[in-house]
């Protein structure tokens, strides 16, 4: 079973804007309302594409509740860890060309026995009641996806602590963070971990100007302990470095609308080929799949999450043997 953790998800209202003016009146073009955070897009992506997996969200106030009713509403076999704080609200702005201004609040802090409670409902919904017990789900079939930023005032040790509960559980471990928790989630062993490239750049603390300075950082969360690394990096692609070697490739978009989920659908995309399960051999089967589905969300409105009619794999390039002297043009 895969099962995504988001440790602080949102209510994402995104909005379409003619051309955003700073301190004027912008009239909106459309908008809409989606469940929101990095794990509730893997699974609506999943979802979405028909592989079933367990969202495990904290959440709290009448807008945790109305996050749930969304999940639910759009068939997310979701389970909730009650906390005392309310869920967070972000906003995001797009213009035509794709431009995209975001507004995030922090979210509320989790207690210990709240943080406590979440890995235990991770556990349990992955088929594993903790260490020494697999459990039915564990091994190739069992992977817990923790994605999105930590809660304010978590303990990095902590996360390390989550990391290393998951693992020992004898389940797959999949990483999408940033900061002291992606170092902390390598430095555990985790399957597979997913930066993009301001992300990677940030932990390896050197810029990342070309794709050789992208791979030799991936090389350098590997030599930590990571087992894969999978690089997103926006209009150019993304590259993944694993036991079996380095491939990149990327999925151009005629009419780029949103880059918000993108890069959470592009994981999804690489989980259900089979990405996350440590084989060698599937990482260039599974980044193709990454990359349509990520070309698909940047076509969507919003937080969308793209299905099956919205894929285009026939547009998808990869380079077994990539140019590593390629400068990186786009933002990731």
């Amino acid at each position: 079973m895969i099962v995504t953790v988001t440790l602080n998800p949102s209510l994402d209202r995104s909005i379409e804007v003619g051309k955003l003016v700073v301190g004027d009146v912008n009239r909106a073009t459309s908008a809409h309302l989606d469940p929101g955070g990095k794990g509730v897009n893997v699974s609506r992506a999943l979802l979405a594409n028909g592989v079933a997996s367990r969202a495990v969200v904290p959440c709290g106030g009448d807008e945790g509740g109305q996050l749930i009713r969304l999940l639910v509403a759009e068939g997310v076999d979701v389970r909730a860890v009650p906390i005392a704080g309310n869920t967070r609200s972000n906003i995001t702005l797009t213009e035509p060309d794709g431009t995209t201004t975001k507004i995030n609040e922090p979210g509320p802090q989790l207690s210990p026995a709240e943080f406590s409670a979440v890995i235990d409902q991770a556990l349990t919904a992955a088929g594993s009641d903790g260490p020494g017990d697999a459990g039915p789900g564990a091994g190739d079939s069992g992977v817990v996806v923790a994605c999105g930023s930590a809660p304010p005032g978590l303990p990095t040790e902590a996360f390390g602590e989550f990391c290393r509960r998951v693992l020992l559980a004898g389940l797959g471990l999949v990483v999408d963070t940033s900061g002291p928790a992606l170092r902390a989630a390598a430095r555990a062993g985790a399957t597979l971990v997913k930066p993009n490239r301001d992300e990677l750049a940030e932990v390896v603390g050197r810029p990342l100007l070309a794709l050789r300075d992208v791979i030799d950082a991936a090389q350098e969360l590997r030599s930590w302990g990571a087992g894969a690394v999978l690089a997103s990096l926006g209009a150019d692609g993304a590259v993944l470095v694993d036991a079996s070697g380095v491939v990149a490739g990327e999925a151009p978009v005629e009419r780029p609308r949103s880059s918000v989920g993108a890069g959470d659908a592009l994981l999804a995309g690489f989980i259900a080929a089979g990405g996350a399960e440590p084989h060698d051999g599937n990482g260039q089967r599974a980044l193709a799949e990454a990359l349509a589905w990520g070309a698909a969300a940047v076509s969507l409105p919003g937080s969308r999450m793209p299905g099956p009619a919205d894929l285009r794999r026939d547009d998808v390039r990869i380079h077994t043997h990539p140019d590593g002297v390629r400068p990186l043009l786009a933002s990731s």
